[in-house]
């Protein structure tokens, strides 16, 4: 079978199954072991065999279940709760101000868990009766959430860039820097957002006039819930920053950081950590199965000749490399609305970096764009995963429909990040590059 053939093959067996909604890791695997015993030979079974060990003595993924864990005690330490609070103390009377309280909370989260589910949710309980309460249109309460919840994707600790680096194979603690710029970025862009609203339809935003001015003394007291959420960033993105720690080492201390708050709270207990530990476990397996998954169908289409078939293609196009590049975008943007992110690097990067270096694109700063697209596809109506996040803690007269339409705003504005990043590579690789001189 010639190479074009197998590519062929290959994708559309993929996309096929992978309609069915049958577990990708098991469509990875059970394609993969398919493949090698119809297409190459018996023998060449070894080739899985040899992607399951090199997974399983990966230890730069030791980072993940570490990252992971750290945001299972955060979510049960009482921390995300005292920040809404302090919030709402500041920001609660200030037209728009719970929106952008929103924001500021998602930021701090990203930057302290990297976890998207656990963003929505907790703003989607917290955030959204309260301002659904003081008259926020739905519409603007329901995408704030939404866009800013995804932010974790690019904020580090971010467990997506982490799987980015190991499969792109380029320094997982660069990779991890290179997101924060562009994080804040979007970040201020939805703040913007949320001010032009309020100039422009202040119905949307109205004032509680019930809501009572806090003392100052009252407010500062209330910053006393940032302490330790701005020491645990310190500790987590400094130590890699600077080189103190590797990212494995540094996800270790922020487990023990976490710790902290939860004894403050006086919530560290056994069961708490035996459930954050069962928690863990079920989504470090759930990443780890797609990866061996992943990596096998990669090597069996890269020993096939898919990837070869794959590249001599893009050498004949007679296209500009930018709108390859764009296209590259919106085939990620498309599998973010079907796909976990996950799976969806574990799928494309061994084949699209290397289209990147033969079109001569900086790796690192792909890899930042790579996990905004993905951003986007989260929220890409009708099926991005955060959409379905934030459907269970809807009330009831709130259908789907207003989230689609209060998304739409914020994918244009991700979207115009995106150009931004694009344009100014600089913005992207600044951070890395100060990093690797110290």
């Amino acid at each position: 079978m010639s190479s074009t053939a197998i590519l062929v093959t290959m994708f559309g067996g993929l996309t096929l199954f992978m309609l069915t909604g049958l577990p990708i890791a098991f469509v990875l695997g059970g394609l993969s072991l398919l493949f090698t015993v119809t297409l190459w030979n018996d023998a060449a079974v070894v080739v899985l065999v040899l992607q399951i060990f090199d997974t399983m003595k990966s230890e730069a993924l030791l980072a993940i279940p570490l990252f992971i864990l750290m945001a299972c005690i955060l979510q049960r330490s009482g921390v995300i709760e005292s920040l809404y609070r302090a919030m709402e103390l500041w920001f609660g009377r200030v037209r728009g101000g719970l929106a952008i309280g929103t924001v500021v909370i998602c930021v701090v989260m990203a930057a302290m868990t990297g976890v998207v589910g656990a963003a929505v949710t907790a703003m989607g309980i917290l955030a959204l009766p309260e301002m659904l309460r003081r008259g926020y249109h739905p519409r603007l309460a329901l995408g704030t959430i939404c866009a800013s919840g995804t932010l974790g994707i690019l904020i580090p600790p971010s467990v997506l860039t982490i799987v980015y680096a190991v499969t792109a194979q380029i320094s997982i603690g660069q990779m991890l820097i290179a997101g924060i710029v562009p994080g804040l970025i979007l970040a201020a862009l939805y703040v913007g957002y949320i001010l032009v609203v309020s100039w422009l339809r202040p119905q949307w935003v109205p004032l509680d006039p019930h809501a009572v001015h806090a003392p100052l003394r009252e407010r500062l007291a209330s910053l006393r819930s940032l302490v330790m959420p701005t020491l645990l960033i310190v500790l987590v993105l400094g130590s890699i920053f600077f080189g103190v720690a590797t990212p494995t080492e540094s996800a270790a201390v922020g487990v023990g950081g976490a710790m902290v708050p939860a004894l403050a709270a006086r919530k560290l207990n056994y069961a708490m950590l035996r459930q954050a530990g069962i928690d863990t476990l079920k989504a470090t397996s759930m990443i780890l199965w797609i990866t061996i998954g992943a990596k096998a169908y990669v090597a069996i289409f890269t020993g096939l000749g898919g990837a070869d078939a794959l590249l001599e293609f893009i050498r004949t196009l007679d296209a500009n490399r930018w709108l390859v590049l764009a296209v590259m975008m919106l085939v990620l943007v498309f599998l973010g609305t079907v796909l976990d992110e996950i799976g969806i690097i574990l799928l494309t990067v061994p084949v699209f970096i290397p289209i990147v270096r033969l079109l001569g694109f900086d790796e690192l700063w792909f890899g930042v764009l790579y996990a905004i697209t993905i951003q986007m596809g989260y929220i890409s109506p009708p099926f991005g995963y955060t959409l379905f996040y934030i459907k269970g803690t809807l009330p009831p007269q709130i259908g789907m429909d207003e989230v689609y339409r209060g998304i739409v705003p914020f994918f244009l504005l991700q979207a115009f990040g995106l150009l931004i990043c694009v344009a100014i590579p600089d913005v992207l690789t600044y951070l890395p590059r100060l990093m690797a001189t110290r």
